[in-house]
């Protein structure tokens, strides 16, 4: 009786090349699915995080500008067009911005604006705005930060939000 191995007993090395022919093709086959088969990744969702973060930035800004210099200033609409169906477009240099040391980033998917207005009592009205259309059909998310009389900020609101 042999003590041989089946492989062995078949040729030796020359029996064991069709097991590794056919175990390089099974890899090959298992790699093609992952590296020619992946599905592409999903388009990220635009967010409305970056207004909420920068409407409250501004707001912040502005009043460390009247608390350093005694006024307000007003700033914007900056870009000067609405950026539409999410797509982030250069911030363009803003003075007014500037010496607020108000720095979105070298892009923006929101419009940004301060606006001054006399109130009903005699003290202006700060609103900080963020200005966008993800969707593209000319109506505007609108986001809106105040400060009040005191220099704090009030909760931001928002109208037509997803627009």
């Amino acid at each position: 009786m042999s003590t041989r191995t089946p492989l062995q007993r078949g040729g030796g090395a020359r029996a064991k090349w069709p097991l590794v022919a056919g175990l390089l093709v099974l890899l090959a086959g298992v790699a093609s699915v992952f590296v020619f088969r992946r599905t592409p990744a999903a388009p990220e969702r635009p967010s409305d995080a970056e207004a909420r973060l920068n409407v409250l930035a501004l707001c912040d800004a502005v009043q460390a500008f009247r608390d350093e210099h005694g006024n307000y200033v007003v700033a914007g609409p900056t870009p000067r067009e609405v950026p539409k169906g999410g797509e982030a477009v250069p911030f363009p240099e803003d003075e007014a911005f500037h010496r607020l040391g108000f720095e979105p980033g070298e892009r923006v998917r929101f419009q940004y604006e301060v606006v001054v207005q006399e109130g009903p009592v005699g003290e202006p009205e700060v609103s900080c705005l963020a200005r966008g259309d993800f969707d593209a059909d000319g109506l505007n998310s609108l986001y809106r930060v105040r400060l009040d009389a005191h220099g704090m900020t009030g909760p931001i609101e928002v109208e037509r939000e997803g627009e």
